[in-house]
Order: structure tokens, then sequence, then C-alpha cells
């Protein structure tokens, strides 16, 4: 699912800030950017990141700032004085106007030294790290929560449209096997009146049964039925559970396909077609869903 979670940290002379963006992916996908020096934190990050998110791109900005102070820093003269000696012998060389700046010189490599208390250890800053990363990461959860409410409210909707089209699936299922008999009497009388040969009840009766055992979806509607109950149930209880609501809507859609395929009516037909359909939204909004 998609959402976003920042938070910012000042402690110890370190300022951390996490930002983290996550967008729909039926697997977890973890990418990371950190500050120079802390790469060896990287495994805790992603682990913590894992233990509270399970599907979703997600993409993690680490910051990290600590507090400079005046010995910090140290001037290298010698180094200094080798680029001064060097660039007046080349402006000397080239009949260049000797115009050095110091400013541009402080800006050479080696010229201004980190001292050893500058280079934070990484171990050391981790727990202000994850302090960071633990606010960032519910703040992403808070608004993960109500994308998941909002997704499970059109998922209700999308079950009771299902259920709707089913009710009238079985309210019609009886009725095509009478139709049947109707159709398949005028068509044997037509015939019979040719030939001048009458029709046995017993037959009729037999073809009649065979064709209710080739088209009864009773079994396939009840098996629907109780999916679709199972599936609004774990969908409101319980957590974590994209995994057992993908296994519902593929029987969901199982069972329906078996109801289209042995069902021969066009009124049934139109609704086989419904139910797919809020299937395919139901299956979609699923793979985000951990």
């Amino acid at each position: 699912m998609t959402g976003h979670g920042e938070a910012r940290l000042h402690q110890d002379g370190v300022r951390v800030t996490v930002e983290i963006r996550t967008v729909n992916n039926r697997f977890l996908k973890v990418s990371l950017r950190i500050s120079d020096g802390y790469a060896s934190l990287e495994p805790l990050i992603e682990a913590a990141v894992r233990n509270q998110l399970r599907r979703g791109s997600v993409s993690i900005s680490v910051r990290v700032e600590r507090e400079s102070s005046p010995d910090d820093f140290r001037l290298n003269p010698v180094v200094l004085d080798s680029y001064y000696r060097q660039l007046q012998e080349v402006a000397k060389r080239e009949s260049w106007s000797p115009d050095i700046r110091i400013e541009s010189l402080l800006a050479l490599p080696g010229v201004v030294t980190e001292s050893a208390s500058r280079r934070a250890d990484a171990d050391a800053v981790w727990p202000v790290i994850e302090g960071a990363l633990t606010e960032a990461l519910d703040s992403l959860s808070r608004m993960r929560a109500e994308e998941g409410a909002a997704m499970g409210r059109d998922l209700h909707v999308n079950c009771q449209a299902i259920e709707a089209d089913l009710g009238r699936i079985q309210q019609r299922s009886p009725l095509v096997i009478e139709a049947y008999r109707k159709r398949l009497l005028e068509r044997l009388n037509k015939l019979l009146e040719e030939f001048g040969l009458e029709l046995q009840p017993a037959d009729l009766v037999r073809e009649v049964g065979l064709f209710t055992d080739r088209s009864d979806i009773s079994e396939e509607i009840v098996r629907l039925r109780t999916h679709l109950q199972q599936f609004d149930s774990v969908a409101r209880t319980e957590p974590n559970s994209g995994r057992k609501l993908e296994f519902l809507i593929q029987e969901m859609l199982r069972e329906t396909n078996t109801i289209g395929s042995k069902a021969n009516d066009a009124e049934i037909a139109h609704h086989v077609v419904e139910i797919k359909t809020a299937i395919e939204r139901m299956r979609e909004m699923i793979q985000n869903i951990e």
C-alpha cells in the first residue's frame, strides 16, 4: 500500500532525518540511501523495516548530520604551502597573474583535515537512527492503516455485490430447468407430429434429469457463498491476511467459472460476468494488502 512517514531526532550532537515512502508491490522491495560513513548500518535498517512491513516498494532516506566544534577540523600548513608554491610556479611559467585566493586553496584536498573525533562511529550513532526510524515507521503505519481501512470498506462493498448476484443466480437456477423442459417438450411434439409418433413421459423425464445433473450449480453456489463469508470475515478480523485472502479469491473465481460453464443460461451468464468483475477488483486490491 502507499504511504509516507518522516521523523527527525536530535540527540547527543547528532541530527537524524528519516523519510520512508511506499508504493504498491506484490512483494517487499527495499531501497535505502544513507549518509556517507554509515553504510554498515544498512542491514540493521532493512531488518527493522522488514519486521514491520510485508509488501510494497519501500524507499528509505536516512540523513545524518553531526554538530561541528572548533576542534573538529585542522588546517594542514604543509599541504597548503605546497599548493601555494606549485600554483606560483605554474603562474610564473605560464605568465599568469598570481592572484591566488585563500578560500580556493582551502577547498583543495588535504588542506583541511577532519579529526578522528569528527568521524562518527556508526555503532554509536545507531540508537539515534533507530529512534528516528521507529518514529517514521509508526507514522507510515498510521497512514497505511487509514488506506487499509478504506480498502476494507471497498472490499466489503464488493462482497455484498457478489452476494446479491449470487442470490439472483440461485433464484434463476430452478427456472432454467423448467424452461429447458418446456423447450424440449415443444420441439419433440413438433417432430413427433410430423412422423405420427407419441412421446413417452418417461423419455422426457429421463432427458430432463440428465440436463438437470449436467447444469446443477447448487454445490458451486454453496461453496462460493462459503468462500465469500470467509473472505469477509478474514478481511475484517485477521491481521497480515493478504496471502489467505489471495487463496480465497482464487477459489471464488474457480467456483464462479464453473457456474458460468454449467448454467447454460443468458441471465445467469450476465450475473457471472458481474461477479467475475467484482472478484477482479478485489484481486487487484488484495495484491497490495499485507
